[in-house]
């Protein structure tokens, strides 16, 4: 072997790097360990969410952040460089939040007059993109502007940032404020990024979507309180400081106008003071202390013409950020208790009156802390630059004696009151703040102001009990699998040679995990998935040669002199397959999103490293034991497999009318399916959220959804809303689905979905809640209720459901010039594509039919477009290896019988082709059992698709290249000799 020298050299020098990012999770590991043995120590219990125990474990990991552990490295510098644990791993949250694009645009209209003709614009394109569109947003509100006209609705004086005239092309226009939106998109990401690292997030993976204006991705691990995230990434940080009105000041004009709205209101006679909770105290300025349930009516009732004209021109109400917890009374005014003692409370929410515009805005503010003081409790302090400082000297001067509220984000956190000229530029904000509220709060006012709204347009929450057991599953099924396929890689080619590939498999995943630690790579459950995968095809190249090997051993050549020949042989079909599954691992790279992605990378830098270690490496090491006549009776078989296929002689093309008939059957059968059937959308591509909850009690899902359906479709007034429920793993623990409300957005909205669910579960017969009250039902942080949360936007839906269709088809035309390109015949590439449209097509069809009668989700989903790309790639693997045998036939036997030369190919290497076939379902069989519900539709897919394509290597691919030839040629000899026309075979 040429090289050997320098390939050598190569896989010592790796084996030294891969060890070297390895070890960092070894340390990691390590010193986490003593951080618990430290907080329960400390805080005297094992209860990871106790107070103590998070405060203890926190300052052991404080002190030694900065200090050096391993090498030269810190302990926070390694813990960037072990490999990270995702999030269904780990728990944790996924969030794309998108940055408004209208809000900007708006921003930049020139003025009223014509901020209503870009809302109008606006409002369009809005629905453009609602029926699927794919132009950039900017680009849908020019086309419904006159030509020519963009410059006069965006230029002020004449000009638009110091760039454009008010005679600019429509497209200049659009130009630049593309430029202003991707401007302000990269402030909201750096912002987010401050904000993360602030919170204290451990390898979080921030990344700006491509193609999806406004779009920002954020990954989380081991988020625990994803409501509190979510409020802190949405927050602008709008701070404003205002002057009020008190309620003695107030009083007449809200007595006035209370009197004259219930003389308006002759149907209901609506009591305004009542509605307020009655008359407050006279110097606050609360003008309403009011109830949950009054909320909207409140609003509605201030923000009426007849409130405009009847109140202070400058007055508008804004409500206090926290509700304040009020006693409940029963029907003769007594407080009611509950069953544990203490007394009911329900949440209040006072209104307070603001005066005028904000008297100072919060870009004064340079600097925030927290703080706790024995008296105020937990509170922020602000610092403010010399304009701020001298503006606030004069407010609070002027202000002596009286309220100043601070508002952020239009919604009221303190009122104090000004007992003095406040100089320096200091002040605080109070507001009966948790450490962690007051916490998120300095970190909002550091980080900077948010240019526009903010969006959630998906989410997903995994608790961390869904992820340990995620993990414990992933780690049983990747163990398991690399058993099987060594006991099978021994029991098949015989002891040493099943050792040397077991090692070179082993050597695989040790460079694999090597490579992922030196890319800072996170590993998910579907990573693992992709690395079980890429071991089970790498078993492929070791059979190969094997297979090979055995055929010139068959010919009487010597051990060496065979072995060298098989890996010769069996290059180009390694390299083939290898590489079209490589450039299916990129397709799902590019156009797949979160779980895809894990699984493309690992799968990706597993078939490299398998390519190496098999082509190279235990190509050394056979060159190694069979040295000075070693091991010369090595035959590469064994009892079991000696005479497997050995005299294989089917007439595989001789079958192709009758596997013809099956497959138009299938297809007939998938297409009334799809028809009358249809498909089991997943939320991926319908949109929607998904619960995973645990409950107490074993439920009937049919009984669930009933109960479900009913509510929420009684709840939104609408029979368009869905349901969908199935068991996960144990009859006690449900998958919920629903479209409810999916394109509202707001913590409003997911608290009342949670309430409705808490609600409507309550109500099943037999409580399967039991005594799980409605807070510890809603935390995604406990091993009950809800465990983890999925939400999915209509937008993000249309945008995976259109790079899904982009994906398999991109996907299917690279297969088909790949394979044009490798045999310069176009019979080849038809061939290979019309077998794996057709996989692809059954695997589709499979699943319309088998939806809702198998135990499990069978959804068409991202990680279902995911199994029939890797089933494509994996297929031309396959047919590439069938179709290189019948290439190298025919360049050896060049005047040989074509129909022959095609079925001695497939005689050939049918042994290869059930081998590698077998090796990949052992594995996708312990995923699929062993793996979690998480990826079972997933690899269920694959082990159909495997089974499929497998047949239709032989039985489509094969004889329709045939077929395509055989025309070509019989077209030839027609020209020429027309008296050979028709003849059944041709040479």
């Amino acid at each position: 072997m040429q090289n050997k020298g320098f390939i050598s050299t190569i896989a010592v020098l790796l084996v030294l790097i891969c060890g070297f990012y390895i070890s960092f999770s070894f340390v990691t590991s390590h010193w986490e360990k003593k951080a618990q043995e430290y907080a329960v120590a400390q805080s005297k219990t094992t209860d990871v969410t106790n107070d103590d125990y998070k405060r203890s474990l926190k300052q052991f990991n404080d002190s030694i952040d900065k200090e050096k552990v391993y090498l030269n490295y810190t302990y926070n510098q390694v813990r960037k460089m072990e490999i990270g644990m995702g999030l269904d791993l780990k728990g944790g949250m996924n969030v794309v939040l998108e940055i408004s694009v209208p809000d900007i645009l708006r921003q930049y209209a020139a003025g009223e007059q014509q901020l209503r003709t870009v809302n109008d614009a606006i409002r369009k394109a809005e629905a453009e993109g609602a029926k699927g569109s794919d132009k950039n947003f900017i680009s849908r509100v020019a086309s419904f502007i006159q030509p020519g006209a963009m410059a006069s609705l965006f230029t002020r004086e004449g000009e638009f940032m110091g760039e454009l005239k008010s005679n600019s092309s429509n497209a200049q226009v659009t130009e630049a404020l593309q430029k202003q939106v991707d401007s302000q998109v990269d402030a909201a990401f750096n912002i987010f990024r401050t904000r993360i690292d602030q919170f204290g997030v451990v390898a979080p993976n921030i990344q700006k979507l491509q193609d999806k204006n406004g779009q920002i991705l954020l990954e989380l691990p081991g988020v625990k309180e994803p409501e509190r995230v979510t409020e802190l990434l949405q927050s602008s940080a709008n701070l404003e400081f205002y002057e009020v009105y008190t309620y003695k000041e107030i009083a007449a004009d809200l007595n006035a106008f209370a009197s004259a709205y219930a003389a308006q209101d002759t149907v209901a006679h609506t009591n305004v003071i009542a509605l307020l909770g009655g008359a407050q105290r006279g110097e606050s300025p609360v003008i309403g202390l009011v109830s949950p349930d009054n909320k909207a009516a409140v609003d509605s009732i201030l923000n009426s013409p007849l409130a405009k004209s009847k109140l202070p021109s400058d007055f508008h109400a804004v409500w206090e950020k926290k509700a304040v917890e009020m006693p409940v009374a029963d029907k003769n005014g007594n407080p009611v208790k509950k069953a544990n003692g203490e007394y009911k409370t329900t949440p209040y929410w006072q209104l307070v009156a603001l005066k005028g515009d904000a008297v100072l805005e919060g870009d004064a503010v340079t600097s925030a802390s927290s703080e706790y003081d024995k008296m105020q409790g937990n509170m922020v302090n602000m610092k403010m630059n010399d304009r701020g400082a001298q503006e606030w000297a004069t407010i609070t001067r002027n202000n002596i004696g009286r309220p100043i509220a601070i508002v952020l984000d239009n919604s009221v956190y303190s009122f104090p009151n000004v007992n003095n000229e406040i100089t320096g530029g200091s002040s605080q904000i109070t507001g009966n703040f948790t450490p962690e509220e007051a916490n998120d709060l300095a970190n909002v006012l550091k980080s900077g102001k948010m240019s526009a709204k903010v969006d959630v347009v998906s989410n997903n929450v995994i608790g961390p009990s869904l992820g340990a057991e995620a993990v414990q599953q992933g780690f049983l099924s990747f163990i398991v699998a690399i058993v099987l396929l060594m006991i099978f890689m021994i029991s098949i080619y015989g002891v040493i040679p099943g050792l040397v590939a077991n090692v070179g498999l082993i050597l695989n995943l040790y460079f694999t995990l090597g490579i992922l630690a030196s890319l800072q790579a996170v590993l998910t459950l579907s990573g693992i998935a992709g690395i079980v995968l890429a071991l089970g095809m790498a078993v492929d190249a070791n059979v190969l040669i094997f297979e090979r090997t055995k055929e010139e051993l068959a010919l009487g050549k010597k051990l060496r002199q065979a072995i060298s020949e098989g890996y010769k042989n069996a290059f180009s079909a390694i390299f083939d397959s290898n590489l079209t599954s490589v450039i299916t691992g990129i397709i799902l790279l590019i156009f797949g999103s979160g779980p895809i992605k894990g699984f493309a990378t690992t799968l990706i830098i597993g078939l490299v490293c398998s390519f190496f270690t098999a082509v190279f490496l235990t190509r050394i090491a056979f060159e190694l034991i069979t040295a000075n006549g070693r091991c010369a009776n090595m035959t590469f078989s064994t009892a079991l497999s000696r005479n497997m296929f050995k005299s294989a002689h089917y007439n595989f093309l001789g079958q192709w009318r009758v596997s013809a008939a099956v497959w138009v059957t299938l297809i007939v059968i998938s297409i009334a399916s799809l028809a009358i059937r249809g498909m089991n959308q997943g939320i991926d591509f319908s949109g929607g959220r998904n619960y995973v909850v645990q409950l107490n009690k074993d439920v009937d899902p049919s009984e669930v959804q009933s109960v479900l359906l009913d509510k929420l479709q009684t709840a939104a007034n609408d029979k368009t809303v869905s349901v969908g429920v199935i068991t996960i793993d144990t009859p006690s623990k449900v998958r919920i689905s629903t479209n409810y409300k999916i394109a509202e957005n707001g913590e409003g909205i997911d608290n009342e979905i949670t309430n409705l669910l808490y609600t409507s579960l309550k109500s099943i017969p037999g409580n399967p809640l039991g005594n799980m009250t409605e807070s510890e039902f809603a935390v995604a942080d406990e091993s009950h209720g809800i465990i983890s949360i999925q939400k999915v936007g209509p937008s993000v839906a249309d945008d995976m459901k259109r790079d899904a269709y982009w994906a398999v088809g991109i996907a299917v035309v690279c297969m088909f010039l790949y394979i044009l390109l490798r045999f310069r015949n176009i019979a080849f590439s038809v061939g290979a594509v019309c077998a794996v449209a057709l996989t692809a097509f059954l695997i589709v069809g499979f699943y319309s039919v088998c939806w809702g009668f198998l135990p499990f989700s069978m959804e068409i989903d991202q990680s279902f477009i995911a199994a029939v790309l890797t089933i494509i790639g994996y297929q031309i693997n396959d047919t590439v290896v069938v179709f290189d045998r019948i290439r190298e036939m025919m360049k050896l036997y060049p005047k040989e019988d074509r129909y022959l030369t095609f079925n001695k190919s497939l005689n050939q290497t049918l042994a290869r082709t059930l081998m590698t076939s077998l090796s990949t379902l052992l594995v996708l069989l312990c995923i699929f059992f062993l793996g979690g519900d998480t990826i079972r539709s997933f690899t269920f897919a694959m082990i159909f698709g495997v089974i499929v394509g497998t047949f239709c290597s032989l039985f489509c691919a094969a004889p329709i290249a045939y077929n395509i030839l055989k025309r070509s040629q019989d077209k030839a000899q027609a020209a020429t000799t027309p008296a050979q026309k028709g003849n059944r075979r041709f040479n």
